[in-house]
């Protein structure tokens, strides 16, 4: 019998928070398993929920402002001042994320990181020694560099007149004036926490791989990518440290290539569960654990890339524990995640995309008692040794 449950998903992009997703789970695993011992382990990937995540398991706290949107609006927003006092936590979906793009703005040649160098200016206000930004689910293809811009860059064309905010803008860059860029930046270290599969430019560019999604077009996406080509080779020209790869540097393309803007002011890149999970014990957790339930918005041939699932399962496989993992969709290579025993599908029918975000939730719950019963019913199945001279599976799959 499970005695002891690890629940420990991601968010479902524009559905559910990591907690959410964690809380659904949850209460499918009670219908089934009402005296099971559940540990809820959010996971936060420098996405969504991320400053949040980190301030609750630090015991630090948030800080509201205000900020400029990625279509150019002043929103509330926030980061976190964690428990240590000498970190702060700037999370660029909290300003800059996709589900801050309404559906009929969504340019990804128009939207801007602006509002992440607002929020990096912020927590240098605080004095703090470290800053960790969090690269996810963003809206944005422009380099970082309105992020730059906000901090006192000066991107100028053939002109010399400064460019407007937009990834399309950047194949007009020329020249950078880096003199009036904020001098506490020399100060701090500044971590960047992402994908270190996401590179800036070539063939697996970030713009062709993931402009789509934020909206772009065919022609779009070689006008994106062509600004960063060009964004790539005036920022290490006239910035980086000397010996920077931008271009294809692991993490470069990150958050529209936010990554690249950072990386040329002095951060460090770093693969982002090294960098996050250490705050929430998780391997220290999964040893504990009897099943281990982990979760995301689609499980395909990407996710062994970076994502929430196969980092959960690789961890869990160190300690020889089972993995189910759980998806909004399955789509080619779902079954094949390294470390991930079982996954299924959390739609028990076809539904509008529509219909499928507004009810992630219940549907979630559904799906785990579902799969939760199936794993109970192979556990009773009786098995044979031999029959007839011939030896049957010792488990059902």
């Amino acid at each position: 019998m499970l005695t002891r449950v690890v629940v420990a998903p991601s968010g479902f992009k524009e559905s559910l928070s990591a907690q959410a997703a964690a809380d659904a789970i949850a209460d499918g695993v009670r219908r089934v398993l009402p005296d099971a011992a559940l540990d809820l382990i959010p996971l936060v990937d420098g996405g969504e929920g991320t400053a949040a995540a980190l301030a609750a398991a630090t015991g630090g706290r948030l800080v509201a402002l205000p900020a400029r949107g990625p279509v150019g609006e002043t929103l509330g927003t926030h980061f976190a001042l964690l428990g240590s006092g000498d970190t702060a936590v700037v999370e660029m979906a909290a300003v800059a994320g996709l589900s801050l793009v309404p559906r009929t703005l969504r340019d990804p040649g128009a939207t801007t990181t602006y509002g992440v160098g607002e929020l990096i200016r912020a927590a240098l206000d605080t004095g703090v020694r470290r800053i960790l930004v969090g690269c996810g689910d963003s809206g944005t293809s422009d380099g970082g560099a309105g992020a730059l811009q906000a901090l006192g860059a000066r991107l100028l064309d053939a002109d010399g007149f400064e460019l407007p905010h937009g990834g399309r803008e950047l194949s007009r860059l020329r020249r950078i004036d880096g003199s009036g860029l904020d001098a506490r930046l020399r100060q701090v270290e500044l971590l960047v926490a992402c994908n270190p599969y996401n590179v800036l430019c070539g063939e697996r560019g970030v713009a062709r791989v993931f402009g789509p999604q934020k909206g772009a077009t065919p022609a779009q996406v070689e006008e994106l990518s062509a600004g960063l080509e060009n964004w790539a080779g005036v920022l290490t020209r006239d910035l980086a440290v000397t010996g920077t790869d931008l271009y294809g540097g692991p993490g470069t393309g990150a958050s529209g290539g936010l990554g690249a803007g950072l990386a040329a002011l002095g951060a460090r890149l770093l693969p982002r569960f090294d960098v996050l999970l250490d705050h929430l014990d998780l391997d220290a957790r999964l040893a504990r654990a009897d099943l281990v339930v982990t979760a995301e918005g689609a499980l395909d041939h990407q996710t062994p890339r970076g994502k929430v699932p196969a980092e959960v399962a690789r961890r869990a496989k160190l300690h020889g524990r089972p993995v189910l993992a759980l998806a909004g969709t399955l789509g080619e290579g779902a079954h094949d995640v390294p470390g991930v025993d079982a996954c299924s599908g959390i739609l028990p029918a076809p539904m509008a995309l529509a219909e499928a975000l507004v009810r992630a939730s219940e549907l979630l719950t559904d799906a785990t008692e579902r799969a939760l019963r199936m794993i109970l019913l192979g556990a009773r199945l009786p098995v044979h040794a031999e029959v007839s001279g011939t030896q049957r599976p010792s488990s059902v799959r």
